[in-house]
């Protein structure tokens, strides 16, 4: 990324403002912003995350928000209520009270004397969520959003779930914020008051895991902040954005084809990270595209973001299977909508090993697949949260125990784009049962690289609100959306669709094996393909090399560690993956403030016991300055039975060393059809 210090304005930083909400609380805030905007307003840009933009985030924040400032916009980075050095306690995900803390913030903004009062949203992840969550309130003053990396349905795209089935990230996820929520605030910025209210959060912010273990099925729990349940709502310009190693792609694609107003989509090959930061490459100039959309719809420059493809996409080309890519080869294509009339659905009975050509007719026949627990170690994780090595590997680790159709050798280039689907007739052993549906690019010698899969809990079939048992010796017909995709294939290449029941660590594996029967005849595999040479490409303005302010300097003092480590021990049969997320110790120059980070994390298993699954996360957040000293440590343990989900969380807060707090959870909450 190349680093920018002259811009068209000169930014002064104010770095701790408090900004009070209706009910008395106050929450952090820095903003940066043009020095003649005291004289001169400006329109604002509005970050709202619980990631501490005191120190965790302030090296990314120091990138973009003065970036944006230097162009003639206040860079607004609130804490949210509860997190980093806000007032308050955060007790869950986008709840009500979040989204009217926003609306507060927007009507705060509009009062003051340096900003114009026309504002934008933008974040990644949760401030890409609750940016589409506030748009939907159409509160006033919220003219445009720039939404990264988040989902318009909180049940079926996110963290938690996936076609009814329980992710391990929701796990993860849970340990992540169940650490973070467990972090005081800096005394420098809030004075002799920290211990109070790092103690208000250590026992107030509950026990996140639990919540959502709650919600097995897609109810209001869900529906709540899930923009899917009325696209009319969000009526402001919305850019949305996401990459291909990323958790939160198909999004986009529905953002596109449901929203009304003025939309565009952007999906390149990256993980969970800001395109400017792009990780797998290439990264692109994505400020300066941010800044050419702010300034269309909050300054009514006439210039031409509007004018260019609605959907702008890395269609990639094919890469031998790695869990780590420096960059992904590929080009940028266009379409001038979505769904795109060009985007042409090819349907391939599927027979006996084999994925017949589209239009071949294929005899019945009765196939059966009861997959091992080994089936999912080199899947990676459900989102490429850090770009490596969370990617899946070779996928013919996988395929023994799965049921594997291939296509022919393909003799021309061929290119998909969009969702591709499995429509399958089966029946299941059963009453809960799974299957896991992989496509992977294989090539002449054999190496497979996945590159889309979908879940579905076939409890789920009819949908996600009310599941229904199987019953043995009962046919089902069942339709499993795979994750949208852009793959160009060569010449020599070949397709393969791969069934398996079960897919763990990834998911989650039902209470007991289950044989599943899939019958030929009537299953079969739906392709988008996106012609190739049959039209005119779009002709498309290069993006700009990735270009930011300089980020605020830091020193390494003590190493970090990243491990990604599968293992089977053949003796006593049991098997983990274990992955290690060790930031080390960094120092922020300018305050002298130490942090460091480690996260932990172990699921394991034992031969094809489905009862010994057991996911452990062990978390350590601490922070170090002269006169001050506080870390806290948080461990927790989900196990399961036939019946029942077996939680266990532990959490230790330390101040100068003296441990002076424990907190201890046991809980229990019942399967329902999962």
């Amino acid at each position: 990324m190349r680093t920018v210090t002259a811009f068209p304005f000169i930014v002064r930083e104010d770095r701790h403002v408090w900004i009070p909400m209706r009910d008395g609380v106050r929450l952090a805030a820095r903003i940066w912003r043009p020095e003649r905007s005291d004289t001169a307003p400006v329109p604002a840009i509005l970050e709202m995350i619980p990631y501490r933009q005191g120190d965790l985030t302030a090296r990314r924040d120091s990138i973009h928000h003065p970036y944006l400032a230097g162009h003639g916009y206040a860079g607004l980075r609130v804490d949210l209520r509860g997190s980093g050095n806000s007032e308050g306690i955060l007790t869950g995900e986008y709840l009500e009270q979040e989204l009217t803390d926003a609306e507060d913030v927007l009507t705060w903004l509009a009062e003051q004397p340096w900003c114009t009062g026309r504002c934008g949203m933008m974040g990644i992840s949760w401030g890409g969520f609750n940016a589409l969550q506030v748009a939907a309130r159409r509160p006033p003053g919220l003219d445009a959003i720039v939404t990264v990396s988040s989902t318009d349905d909180r049940y079926t795209d996110d963290v938690h779930y996936m076609g009814g089935c329980l992710l391990s990230d929701n796990l993860s996820w849970a340990s992540t914020m169940f650490a973070y929520n467990s972090c005081p605030p800096d005394p420098a910025v809030v004075g002799d008051r920290w211990r109070q209210m790092w103690h208000q959060r250590l026992t107030g912010s509950g026990l996140w895991i639990e919540d959502w273990l709650r919600h097995q099925r897609r109810d209001d729990f869900w529906r709540h902040g899930s923009i899917c349940e009325d696209y009319s709502a969000v009526t402001c310009p919305v850019l949305a954005v996401s990459g291909w190693a990323d958790g939160y792609t198909n999004s986009v694609f529905r953002l596109l084809a449901h929203l009304s107003g003025p939309r565009k989509g952007l999906i390149g090959p990256w993980s969970h990270k800001y395109p400017h930061l792009g990780e797998p490459g290439p990264a692109i100039g994505f400020l300066q595209e941010v800044v050419r959309w702010w300034d269309h719809w909050l300054k009514d420059v006439p210039n031409d973001v509007m004018d260019e493809p609605m959907l702008r996409i890395w269609m990639q080309e094919t890469v031998p299977p790695l869990t780590a890519y420096e960059d992904r080869p590929g080009r940028w294509v266009g379409e001038p909508s979505w769904p795109s009339p060009a985007i042409r659905c090819r349907e391939h009975p599927l027979e006996r090993n084999r994925v017949a050509r589209s239009g071949e007719k294929v005899g019945v026949e009765e196939l059966t697949i009861e997959s091992p627990l080994s089936v999912g170690q080199f899947a990676g994780k459900w989102c490429s949260y850090n770009a490596p090595p969370d990617l899946p590997y070779d996928q013919r680790e996988e395929d023994g125990g799965s049921l594997v159709f291939d296509t022919d050798a393909f003799t021309d280039r061929y290119e998909i784009l969009g969702s591709p689907t499995v429509e399958l007739e089966l029946a299941a052993s059963k009453p809960v049962a799974m299957i896991a549906v992989r496509l992977s690019d294989v090539a002449a010698d054999g190496r497979a690289t996945r590159i889309s899969y979908g879940l579905l809990n076939l409890t789920h079939r009819n949908g996600h609100e009310d599941p229904e048992p199987l019953v043995h010796g009962d046919h089902y017909t069942v339709s499993v959306q795979l994750n949208a995709m852009a793959q160009a294939l060569p010449p020599g290449h070949r397709l393969r669709v791969a069934l398996s029941t079960s897919y763990w660590p990834l998911v989650w594996p039902p209470p007991e094996p289950v044989r599943l029967s899939v019958f030929t005849g009537s299953s079969r595999l739906v392709l988008p393909v996106r012609p190739v040479g049959e039209r005119e490409e779009m002709a498309l303005r290069p993006f700009d090399d990735p270009e930011g302010t300089p980020p605020i300097p830091v020193s390494q003092l003590v190493s970090g560690d990243e491990r990604w480590t599968v293992s089977r021990d053949l003796v006593r049969y049991t098997s983990a993956l274990e992955v290690v997320k060790d930031l080390g110790i960094i120092r922020f120059d300018d305050s002298g403030l130490e942090v460091a980070r480690r996260a932990y994390e172990r699921y394991s298993w034992v031969g094809d016991d489905f009862g010994s699954v057991r996911g452990e996360t062990e978390w350590t957040v601490a922070f170090e300055r002269e006169d001050w000293k506080a870390s806290t440590t948080t461990r927790t343990v989900l196990t399961s039975s036939a019946t029942d989900f077996h939680i266990h969380a532990e959490l230790r807060a330390y101040e100068s060393g003296q441990c002076v707090a424990t907190h201890e959870w046991d809980r229990t909450v019942p399967r329902d059809l999962v």
